[in-house]
């Protein structure tokens, strides 16, 4: 069995998401106008929807994140799903019980669904392949693996700003060595029908046969963004570093940071992204960033109405009537 046949069940719907790479479109494409139905209910006076009420899903995150479960949770709690956040500091699993153990206590909780979120590439699949068979997962990250719901919600975003993925050029920039956000998002890219995908970054921070991923390779950021339509700028990965990737931040800012003048050379109605945190004046300038062009903050947003499709769509939730009239 191939890693992604393990996320869906046998009439092919989403049983888990651990990873964009292997979905057909329509999936993909389900999923973004599932979202499309949720992306107005933070608006609303009473910011909830009874799709998942009486469901329980348990936050667990063996890496540091902010944004990422605190949009987990929040969408969860918008599906109005009961949500459990496991400090795995102060777990068990830090008093010797395995994982596997604390997992199955969980089942027994009568637990619905993990959001797994761990250093380690290929721990939400592992836990995926362990679980109760009425147990979901979805993947929050993992190593440099994956991250795909952050990949899904980027391509939202961008569908919302450019409508038509098939006349799209798109620049990814940074660290795509260490990033689990890009390769998530070259894949969905990939399958959403974009024709053009550049990577741009120093020989060091890409991977070996990256034109295997179905990306075009630039070294000088300069020609890597002439007339793009997205520019995707990414987090440089120190914690996941080991050994001389860059001379200096400063250097690496003169060649690879996204600034004003530089932003000139992608057409006039660009749009500008980042994962999130932000290192401001190492891989984007503060003018940008906060700048006419930038929709980082929209990302955020969008990550709670993407997340919330997928919760729904996991859990066995039709992603269309049924949605609509709840919202």
């Amino acid at each position: 069995m191939k890693r992604h046949d393990i996320q869906l069940d046998s009439d092919g719907r989403l049983r888990h998401f651990l990873t964009i790479e292997g979905l057909k479109r329509d999936i993909l494409t389900d999923i973004l106008d599932t979202a499309e139905n949720f992306a107005t209910v933070g608006e609303q006076n009473v910011k909830k929807v009874p799709l998942l009420r009486g469901k329980t899903i348990v936050n667990l995150f063996f890496e540091p994140s902010t944004r990422t479960r605190t949009t987990f949770e929040l969408a969860a709690k918008r599906l109005s799903a009961d949500v459990l956040n496991i400090n795995i500091n102060t777990s068990s699993t830090s008093k010797g019980e395995s994982l596997l153990d604390m997992l199955h206590n969980l089942e027994a909780m009568h637990c619905d669904m993990f959001v797994v979120r761990h250093n380690q590439s290929g721990a939400a699949h592992f836990i995926a392949g362990h679980v109760a068979p009425h147990i979901s997962v979805i993947n929050a990250g993992d190593g440099s693996h994956a991250h795909p719901t952050q990949g899904m919600l980027d391509v939202f975003t961008i569908r919302r700003h450019k409508k038509d993925f098939t006349k799209l050029r798109v620049a990814i920039v940074g660290d795509i060595l260490h990033s689990r956000v890009a390769r998530s998002e070259i894949h969905a890219l990939n399958i959403l029908g974009v024709p053009e995908i550049r990577v741009i970054a120093p020989k060091t921070l890409i991977p070996s046969h990256a034109e295997n991923l179905g990306v075009h390779v630039y070294h000088d950021m300069n020609e890597g963004l002439r007339d793009v339509d997205v520019v995707m700028m990414l987090r440089l990965q120190r914690e996941r570093m080991q050994g001389a990737f860059l001379p200096s931040e400063e250097e690496y800012f003169r060649s690879y940071g996204l600034s004003r003048e530089k932003l000139k050379l992608a057409k006039p109605d660009a749009i500008v992204m980042h994962p999130g945190p932000i290192n401001r004046g190492v891989e984007i300038e503060s003018s940008v960033a906060d700048g006419p062009q930038s929709v980082i903050l929209e990302q955020v947003t969008h990550g709670i109405a993407i997340r919330m499709a997928i919760m729904s769509m996991v859990l066995g939730r039709n992603p269309g009537g049924e949605i609509k009239e709840a919202v």
